[in-house]
């Protein structure tokens, strides 16, 4: 075990050894926290508890699933699969975006809030749409705009550069967690276990992206527009109070299937595949194409590319 390992396990067992204490008081008072919070929104000890994921036996994980298909049934009314995919061998996902092919409709960004059943009210959006004058300055994200309206889209006088996590190789919203409940896959994929996860939000300030988003309020997503498809790292209902993020929706990705914003793009525009595949349309376009990172003189070194051509 490694130091940084050592003093996550340490700060999360000094925080869950206060807060162990005080559950039960926290339940009997947490209907004087509406409308920030409900008694059905304080973890069980058991769920509290729970050890880190990576830790988790094959056998430990079939119980928890269980237990929360059981909890997400009686709270939505709707009959769920928790899975558990793993990342593929010999595989590392990657990401290009072709800015000239990009008309801002933001049907990516309404895509994957149904596919991640992410919340609707308040609303939490993975992806950031931003729109740019041309103005023969090119990209110029000075001048960006990220909230007009959506009857403005398409506009020829602007260029549109959805921002989402870009799922760094050197990523800093991992290095700042104080109780590692967020990591990074060896297929490049950063995840986040929410059962592990305190809510202190370091990771948010840490990420140059803006990636990030934190529960302050109870998510809400209408039992009709839940998506069953579930992965325990990925689009299983959150919880207030916790982080959460694009995770290249791996419960599709990791079966062999797109990512829900690539299939939604009416444009092509969006294009996902394995770098580590000579033959991936990806690597074809990051080989053949002038591609650029965004941030990259901070060092993260995204996996996610964007290309500018007709």
């Amino acid at each position: 075990m490694d130091k940084d390992q050592q003093h996550g396990d340490l700060n999360r067992r000094d925080f869950i050894t206060g807060m162990a204490v005080t559950l039960a008081a926290v339940g009997a008072g947490a209907a004087a926290l509406s409308p920030l919070t409900n008694a059905e929104e304080i973890p069980s000890v058991d769920a509290f508890l729970q050890e880190h994921y990576k830790r988790l036996t094959a056998e430990d994980k079939k119980k928890i699933f269980a237990r929360l298909e059981k909890k997400i049934e009686k709270t939505y009314g709707v009959r769920t699969t928790i899975k558990d995919p793993k990342p593929l061998d010999d595989v590392v996902y990657g990401y290009t975006l072709n800015i000239g092919r990009c008309i801002g409709c933001r049907k990516c960004v309404y895509a994957c809030m149904k596919e991640n059943n992410t919340s609707r009210n308040p609303q939490i959006q993975y992806i950031r749409v931003l729109r740019m004058k041309k103005e023969g300055r090119g990209i110029d994200l000075e001048s960006a705009d990220h909230d007009y309206p959506q009857n403005e889209a398409g506009d020829e006088n602007y260029y549109y550069m959805p921002v989402q996590c870009q799922q760094c190789e050197n990523p800093p919203c991992v290095k700042v967690c104080p109780v590692n409940a967020t990591w990074k896959e060896k297929d490049g994929i950063v995840v986040i276990d929410y059962n592990w996860c305190i809510g202190c939000r370091y990771c948010e300030a840490a990420c140059p992206y803006h990636a990030r988003r934190f529960n302050f309020a109870k998510p809400q997503v209408p039992s009709r527009e839940l998506n069953p498809d579930m992965a325990y790292l990925s689009n299983r209902p959150r919880y207030l109070g916790v982080m959460e993020k694009c995770t290249f929706c791996l419960h599709r990705t990791r079966v062999g299937r797109y990512p829900a914003c690539v299939e939604a793009c009416p444009t092509g525009a969006r294009k996902f595949g394995n770098l580590k595949d000579p033959e991936s349309e990806v690597r074809k376009i990051i080989e053949n194409e002038r591609v650029y990172v965004l941030k990259e003189e901070l060092g993260t070194v995204p996996k996610f590319y964007y290309v500018f051509a007709k």
